[in-house]
């Protein structure tokens, strides 16, 4: 089952997704996907809606340096010498699809990272890695944008991955886990540049260097989590700047599209 947010002329609300990008109906539910949906009889097809990010949640945990091949583009070293790290990334930087990327004049080279992305759905502590789909509602897609100029000159990363709209989500949640191979799944990132579209990223999750129960356990040893937060699970390679003006695509089989325009703030 799939579950999306959605802005109708009532109001917003939780629904389930049916069908595929961009031939989609949401049918609205009661609550909130952490119960068992009960639908309203209220349904809209995609071009009567606005889609919001899927989920608003406390906050953004991400892991960093996940993906060697990533730690060899942007750090200049290998994973050996540079481990995951943990980061995070605030509430307020949460943005749906097809809402814009806005970027600071301060912030200079800011490029994209397209990400599998995961929504928690119960509070956990102290998850052991084979436990972790006991804890997990479903899969998204995140874009984890960053300003390189300030992760570089400030030494840690709040500023750089923190600013409003730098987090893009969605564009729904796939709570079907066993339908998602999250050890073999391709993931893409198509920039659109003056008019021409490339595909950037190029990967796959089989390059991970923590796999997902292994994250969720490395996290929940610190911290608790708590339903509708969400994990980042690391940037594969192929990550490049944005600028006003383009148009940023995150794609994921099983998952969909989420795609977003980019402006100056």
């Amino acid at each position: 089952m799939r579950f999306g947010r959605i802005a109708t002329p009532e109001g917003m609300s939780f629904c389930t997704v049916e069908g595929e990008q961009p031939e989609v109906v949401f049918k609205e539910i009661e609550g909130t996907p952490f119960t068992a949906p009960k639908h309203t009889g209220k349904e809209w097809k995609h071009d009567e809606v606005k889609l919001l990010a899927p989920m608003l949640p406390s906050k953004i945990v991400a892991i960093g340096r996940n993906y060697a091949d990533h730690v060899a583009e942007v750090f200049q070293k290998s994973a050996e010498h540079l481990p995951p790290t943990l980061f995070l990334k605030p509430p307020t930087a949460v943005i749906g699809p097809g809402a814009a990327i806005k970027i600071p004049e301060f912030a200079t080279k800011v490029e994209f990272e397209g990400e599998l992305a995961l929504v928690i759905a119960k509070p956990c502590k102290n998850v052991k890695a084979q436990d972790w789909k006991d804890v997990v509602l479903g899969f998204t897609i995140i874009n984890d944008v960053s300003s390189r100029d300030l992760q570089f000159a400030d030494g840690q990363w709040a500023r750089a991955k923190g600013i409003d709209t730098f987090a893009p989500l969605g564009p729904w949640i796939e709570t079907d886990l066993d339908s998602i191979n999250t050890e073999n799944l391709p993931i893409k990132a198509h920039l659109t540049h003056e008019g021409v579209t490339e595909t950037k990223q190029d990967s796959n999750s089989n390059q991970m260097i923590m796999n997902i129960g292994e994250i969720i356990e490395f996290i929940t040893a610190s911290m608790t989590l708590l339903p509708g937060d969400v994990i980042c699970t690391g940037s594969p390679a192929g990550t490049a700047a944005m600028f006003p003006g383009d148009f940023i695509e995150i794609e994921i089989p099983g998952i969909g599209k989420l795609g977003n325009p980019v402006e100056r703030a």
